[in-house]
């Protein structure tokens, strides 16, 4: 099998590259390889030309590992919908819920619209009063991943401080989500095709006195930092079975509210009184060896090559029906008698005129 291996060039192969993409690139192209797969590396950059050159290797499925384009969240479904265009199986989710989970205060809204317990939230613009959610507060960029924007100053307990915090980040940002902050616990639940992965727990244990317990940006990225040490992984969590049942149910609802495929991730808090509450579903989240998707599936039983051909076969198998059955279905179901394959093509001719 001929497969295409899509990852950020831009950011990946730039000045200042991106190891931790190559690494991951490394990773899955080792797996794939071990199958006797033949893997062809596609480096997404900003001119577009990677587009050309996926459509040219005429592979089979194109392993899509891009997060953005050149580090911009804002360009990761874009790469999705190229490949919806050119009728190529892809990995993970359609770009309709990669734009979806990436707008945190729509997500939220249609999450919350579902009955699904949401902290309250807001969205505020430049020039937008200060909305009052209660305190502590965090105030996040709305259309951001891989916790950029996010720090200890994140969080607020008074109107000056909020107020002060979300003008500085609309100097960078046009929109920014201020939260109420859940102080307590923090999961995460993976999700691989149809099974719900063990949950897993960050630990702020060793969080130096002072600073909020949160995944912040340098917990992420800053290797060996006090928020890095101070934020460590357990899977599974330390769970009661009610709990961690309640927590898989509700995130399998959140993938299903957004049209989830192939793999994801729903990251919660837990509150004091032992509620669960969504934070964010993750519908392209890291799948690095070390990252927290694979070391849930680990415990599941999945290895990461496990989980790569997984991934992989969820992707190539995905039942994608033509364009002109869709077209002759929405013919059928508006009135109109299509009695077979020839005149479903000509009336789908008909339409795109």
């Amino acid at each position: 099998m001929k497969i295409a291996l899509l990852f950020d060039g831009a950011a990946a192969l730039g000045k200042s590259a991106d190891l931790l993409i190559l690494e991951t690139v490394e990773a899955v192209e080792a797996v794939l390889a071990a199958e006797g797969n033949q893997v062809v590396r596609v480096p997404v950059n900003t001119d577009g030309r990677w587009i050309e050159r996926t459509r040219r290797t005429k592979c089979d499925i194109a392993f899509n590992l891009c997060e953005g384009i050149d580090g911009v969240a804002e360009l990761e479904p874009t790469v999705i919908s190229a490949l919806e265009v050119l009728g190529i199986p892809f990995t993970g989710s359609s770009s309709w819920t990669a734009s979806l989970c990436l707008r945190k205060h729509v997500v939220n809204a249609i999450l919350d619209r579902c009955r699904l317990p949401i902290p309250r939230f807001a969205i505020v613009r430049r020039g937008d009063p200060i909305p009052a959610v209660g305190f502590p507060a965090i105030c996040k960029p709305a259309a951001e991943d891989a916790s950029v924007g996010v720090e200890q100053r994140s969080v607020v307990r008074t109107a000056r401080a909020l107020a002060e915090r979300v003008h500085s980040m609309h100097e960078r940002w046009d929109e920014v989500i201020v939260q109420r902050y859940i102080d307590g616990r923090e999961v995460n639940v993976g999700i691989v095709g149809d099974t719900v992965l063990p949950v897993s727990e960050i630990q702020f244990d060793a969080m130096p006195k002072g600073m909020w317990r949160i995944v912040s940006y340098r917990s992420k990225w800053d290797t060996g930092s006090d928020e890095d040490s101070g934020a460590q992984p357990q899977c599974p969590a330390n769970l009661s079975a009610a709990l961690t049942e309640e927590l898989q149910r509700i995130a399998m609802q959140a993938w299903r509210v957004v049209g989830g495929d192939g793999y994801g991730r729903v990251d919660f808090r837990i509150d004091r009184a032992g509620k669960p509450w969504i934070l964010e579903v993750n519908s392209n989240p890291d799948i690095a060896p070390d990252a927290g998707l694979a070391r849930m599936a680990g415990v599941e039983g999945l290895d990461y090559g496990a989980l790569v051909r997984a991934i992989c076969e969820r992707g190539l198998h995905r039942e994608r029906p033509s364009t002109a059955d869709q077209w002759a279905l929405a013919q059928r179901l508006s009135g109109v008698v299509v009695e077979d394959e020839s005149a479903a093509l000509e009336l789908f001719a008909v339409g795109q005129r």
